[in-house]
């Protein structure tokens, strides 16, 4: 195995697999990253076991080959060489290891043979659906930071992934915030499928895609080897799924409410950072107070023994007065992540959770793709 090609390159390609690479593991070369040369192009390949992150870097390839190499000391050491210079690469005869050249640097890392690297997924034998990458990232920015990080109930660690009726569903719950969106699949077969993915898998695809990218990304949830696939341009995810039974998402989404507030949601984020500084330092409540009288929205925290927050902001407001208290983590999570100028908020009373929705143009009403419910905190009046 011997290539050359840029720093620049290789630093981003090797950024991109670093996620998967194993911390700490009963199997030590997951710690390791594996390099592959294949035509013109370089491959690298890290996991974890749970997760495989594969991408493309272009260069001139040599001689074929491949190698696993420690990742951190490579990383490392990549990223340390001159931006923009040609790095080569050449794997040291009748050893296991590397040598690393790029201007004056002379470097040596010993490696593992790659036969003794897990097997990594490349294909399916089910068809793949196809979804626009800036759709996706959208809609997992909004969801997967849903899913719960603890273990206790290992399903509520997952997206809920739907595929049917030429869309796609995601769903996250931790037990005390429920989001649900949907996107948009193309040229797609009509296949009706659903998994459980990690939500750590569900982060790092959305980490992955470009904002700017026009391409769309293939998907395919193998049943057979418990697995979901995700095909970009130069990078692939494979992800172990979770087994186990979803919560039926859509009973606990309620489907009336006595006060329905429209506000603008720059206006109500400012707000919300402003009143999330006192919750830090008391209980990390922000009430919210909407009178539909003087059309405001009263935005409260308080910093026990420190001081405390009050805001007002106009909104267009139907129904009867409302108050109701959030997570002020959760509370800033969902208005951050909503992008309407108008967002939506259905209330009913100080122990019903909120629905946080968009509006959409034109529409008196709240948009019904994107849907956030929030558990309420129990507080004093």
């Amino acid at each position: 195995m011997e290539f050359s090609c840029l720093q620049d390159n290789l630093s981003k390609g090797l950024a991109n697999v670093s996620r998967a690479v194993a911390q700490r593991a009963p199997l030590p070369i997951t710690q390791n990253v594996l390099i592959e040369t294949e035509d013109s192009k370089i491959k690298i390949t890290a996991t974890n076991l749970e997760i495989a992150i594969s991408t493309w870097i272009s260069g001139t390839v040599s001689t074929t080959g491949s190698l696993t190499i420690p990742a951190r000391m490579f990383t490392d050491f990549i990223n340390s060489l001159p931006s923009g210079e040609q790095v080569e690469i050449k794997k040291v005869k009748d050893k296991a290891g590397v040598e690393i050249k790029c201007n004056s640097y002379k470097g040596r890392i010993s490696g593992t043979d790659s036969e003794e690297f897990p097997p990594i997924p490349e294909a399916t034998e089910d068809p793949p659906i196809s979804v626009s990458a800036v759709s996706l990232k959208k809609s997992l920015r909004r969801v997967a930071l849903v899913a719960a990080t603890d273990d206790s109930r290992p399903v509520l660690m997952g997206v809920k992934v739907e595929i049917a009726e030429n869309n796609i569903t995601l769903a996250a719950a931790d037990g005390f915030r429920l989001a649900v969106d949907k996107v948009e699949t193309f040229d797609s077969p009509d296949v009706k499928s659903s998994a459980i993915v990690p939500g750590k898998t569900m982060l790092e695809v959305e980490r992955l895609i470009d904002e700017s990218s026009k391409e769309n990304i293939q998907i395919a949830i193998t049943d057979s080897s418990n697995q979901i696939l995700f095909i970009m341009d130069n990078v692939q995810v494979v992800s172990q799924l979770i087994q186990g039974q979803f919560p039926d998402y859509e009973k606990l989404i309620p489907n009336s409410s006595t006060t329905q507030t429209y506000v603008d949601r720059k206006k109500f984020l400012e707000s919300v950072r402003a009143a999330s500084i006192f919750a830090r330092d008391g209980s990390g409540i922000i009430k919210l107070v909407i009178d539909n009288g003087s059309k405001k929205i009263s935005v409260l925290s308080n910093a026990e023994e420190i001081g405390d927050l009050e805001n007002d902001i106009d909104a267009d407001i139907h129904g009867e007065e409302s108050k109701v208290a959030f997570n002020s983590r959760f509370l800033q999570d969902v208005v951050s992540a909503l992008d309407a100028d108008i967002i939506r908020l259905d209330t009913s009373s100080p122990s019903s959770p909120g629905v946080f929705t968009e509006k959409s143009d034109g529409d008196s009403g709240g948009s019904t793709t994107y849907r956030h419910v929030i558990m309420p905190m129990f507080v004093q009046w």
